[in-house]
């Protein structure tokens, strides 16, 4: 079983709004042992549970009306008979068990054997720019595969920077994504943020002021990118 194609199998049911119950009864019954011979590079962990995430957000909040912030916390996901939250999904496997509330400073020394089994070797920024929360100021959701994880995640950054970042000259301000505040340590600090700007936007941002924007939590469903 290709459990990568899997999670796109059950994103694509999900987005199409057809019946899931049948993959989510798979999902669960899976054995252990098989997601982790199937996950055994980060291209795959990160194309799968990029996948799992955007899947079961949607299911969760639109046809469960599981509601923010217990949407993020209860472990409503069952993968190979384990119970894991979305918090889970993001903080513990794709963030490499960082602390939610550390800025991506921290590594959460009490994360659990099994979500320490299930991460990534090398956290990748870049995923923060693939999972969606339902709200406007969110990425859009796409489609990601183990073959093309790189190129996909890379053309979602540059996607997600031009869209939401803007150059006030005047003030010689940047203004960018609250992303960048709640995980700096992640970019790499205030630096690997300005170096993120530049190498993607061709942006120059010595001697302007980075102003994070306000996050737009209004609920959207239909952002999508296929």
């Amino acid at each position: 079983m290709d459990v990568v194609k899997f999670s796109e199998q059950l994103l694509h049911q999900v987005r199409s709004q057809k019946p899931v119950a049948a993959l989510v009864e798979q999902l669960a019954s899976i054995r252990l042992e098989t997601i982790r011979l199937a996950l055994d590079t980060d291209d795959r962990k990160k194309a799968f549970w990029i996948n799992l995430y955007n899947a079961f957000f949607q299911l969760l909040r639109s046809e469960k009306q599981v509601a923010k912030p217990a949407i993020f916390r209860q472990k409503l996901v069952v993968v190979a008979g384990n119970a894991l939250s979305l918090d889970d999904i993001e903080h513990g496997i794709l963030r490499r068990n960082r602390i939610k509330w550390a800025l991506g400073y921290l590594a959460d020394p009490f994360a659990p054997v099994l979500l320490k089994q299930l991460a990534v070797s090398s956290m990748d920024y870049r995923i923060h720019f693939s999972l969606h929360c339902g709200a406007r100021s969110c990425p859009p959701i796409a489609f990601y595969t183990a073959g093309k994880i790189d190129q996909q995640l890379e053309s979602a950054t540059l996607s997600f920077l031009q869209s939401d970042t803007e150059v006030v000259e005047r003030e010689k301000e940047v203004h960018v994504t609250a992303l960048f505040r709640w995980y700096l340590g992640d970019f790499g600090g205030a630096r690997g943020v300005r170096r993120l700007l530049k190498e993607n936007l061709g942006l120059e941002t010595s001697g302007m002021r980075l102003v994070i924007k306000d996050y737009d939590w209004t609920e959207q469903f239909d952002d999508f990118s296929g």
